[in-house]
């Protein structure tokens, strides 16, 4: 007999077969290369203790045997625990049986006679892509309670649509295009896409297009080899093949310059992307979600946008409310964004936020959304003497005070580019200093607005407004 196998450190084995002292033989050898193997001559008693012992790592077990055969102990192993694996023993005549073992999920069967060696070979192969598995199953789990749902905070109408939205195309293959405001959360419902999906194992690689000029944006994404162009002085892998069988998410698409949209649909239609340089395309399997704050159609129509590009990146379409379309989450949203500041910030006495603060923060209208509101609530416990904020303790421009909105024509007059510079730096002041949301507002490209701002001081006139 083997010695007791709960002194062993090794997984657990159950050695099943008719003839008890081939069982034996078995598990002393498995027991001498470190595995707990317990010898049992009867299926039905293999049976019942697979059903009541649940620690059990691998079960080797003889195909033809009286009463209950291998294939009825390796349906039950299967229903029992679908990630433990099974290997069948079984003689030359009944291979056919062997076969279909394996159509059932077996993963291996040996023919008789076979060595021990042989035997532990495959049993340690089977284990190690059990425990793979399993390693990923508790990688997809942890994925989806850091990515999930539950982080994205709401209960409102919108927010219900949005939930159920996200979660019937997350195992989708397609694209999916985010469209909405800044600020929005269009980063947290990728992640959530990518960690719900099939593809949750696999990475999540994020690039925002409008942090990166154009002629550094191509090598980033598709990669490029060492001399394809001056300072490439080391190959570099492209973030396509980064996120190969995960997920890549393009912030900002729109973006991308219009020659390098020709490339990009390229890679998303043959599924090849070649490095800056490389002879040769390399195959990718990646998921991509885009998302955008500017209107696309309307950039397709002033040709800044290849329309090819967006119907191919277009075919799930997911739009994210604006704060001010779901003010029921507010209160909500305050609560979560107050208890992750203080877990930052334990030294500060801030705990809630006044009626009347509450009313002010209601009454505002949010051009900043979810991102403006976590920044306010950021500062004010970074920045809050008690425990309580109070109305006088919000940012001016919540609305005490003029209303900033209000136009008004008095003094002297102004020349007409002092008049568009002063309404230009009013618009970038009201989209919270983002100048690519203050060009779209205003309808001019980020160049044009950058000239209506540059007036030098010497050049403005005198006299109010």
């Amino acid at each position: 007999m083997p010695p007791d196998e709960s002194s062993r450190p090794g997984p657990r084995v159950l050695v099943v077969d008719d003839d008890l002292a081939l069982a034996e033989t078995l598990a002393d050898g498995l027991s001498e290369r470190g595995y707990r193997a317990i010898p049992e001559g009867s299926s039905t008693a293999a049976a019942r203790r697979l059903e009541q012992d649940g620690d059990v790592d691998a079960l080797v077990t003889d195909l033809r045997m009286p009463g209950l055969d291998g294939l009825g102990l390796l349906t039950l192993s299967r229903r029992l625990d679908p990630t433990r694996p099974v290997i069948v023993t079984t003689a030359y005549s009944a291979v056919d049986s062997a076969i279909e073992s394996i159509r059932q999920g077996a993963y291996h069967y040996l023919t008789k006679p076979f060595k021990v060696d042989e035997l532990e070979l495959f049993l340690r192969r089977a284990l190690e892509e059990a425990r793979l598995r399993n390693e990923a199953v508790v990688l997809r789990r942890a994925l989806r309670e850091r990515f999930s749902l539950a982080n994205i905070v709401g209960s409102s109408p919108p927010m219900r649509a949005l939930f159920d939205l996200v979660e019937r195309v997350a195992d989708a293959e397609a694209p999916v295009l985010l469209t909405g405001e800044t600020g929005t959360g269009k980063g947290l419902v990728a992640r959530a896409l990518h960690a719900l999906g099939r593809r949750a194992s696999g990475p999540f690689v994020t690039l925002n297009c409008a942090t990166l000029p154009e002629n550094l944006l191509e090598s980033e994404l598709f990669g490029h080899v060492k001399g394809a162009f001056t300072g490439a002085t080391a190959q570099r892998t492209g973030l396509f093949e980064e996120a190969h069988g995960g997920t890549l998410f393009l912030d900002e698409i729109g973006e991308i310059d219009i020659a390098l949209q020709a490339k990009l649909l390229d890679v998303l239609e043959s599924g090849q992307v070649r490095a800056v340089g490389a002879n040769r395309a390399r195959a990718v399997d990646v998921r991509v979600v885009a998302a955008s704050n500017r209107n696309l159609r309307e950039m397709v129509a002033a040709g800044r946008f290849r329309e090819d590009l967006l119907f191919r990146l277009d075919v799930l379409r997911i739009e994210l409310p604006a704060l001010r379309d779901r003010l029921e989450d507010l209160p909500m949203l305050l609560e979560h964004f107050l208890k992750a500041s203080r877990v930052r910030h334990p030294r500060s006495p801030v705990e809630r936020f006044s009626p009347e603060a509450f009313r002010q923060l209601a009454r505002h209208d949010w051009p900043g959304n979810v991102r403006e509101l976590e920044n306010l609530v950021e500062r004010a416990v970074l920045l809050g003497r008690g425990a309580e904020v109070s109305a006088q303790e919000l940012p001016f421009e919540l609305g005490r005070g003029p209303d900033p909105g209000r136009v008004e024509f008095r003094g002297p007059l102004l020349p007409l580019r002092e008049v568009q510079r002063r309404y230009a730096s009013w618009a970038l002041q009201q989209q919270g200093g983002r100048r690519l949301a203050t060009a779209e507002a205003l309808g001019v490209d980020r160049k044009t607005l950058a000239r209506l701002l540059e007036v030098a001081d010497d050049e403005a006139p005198t006299g109010g407004e």
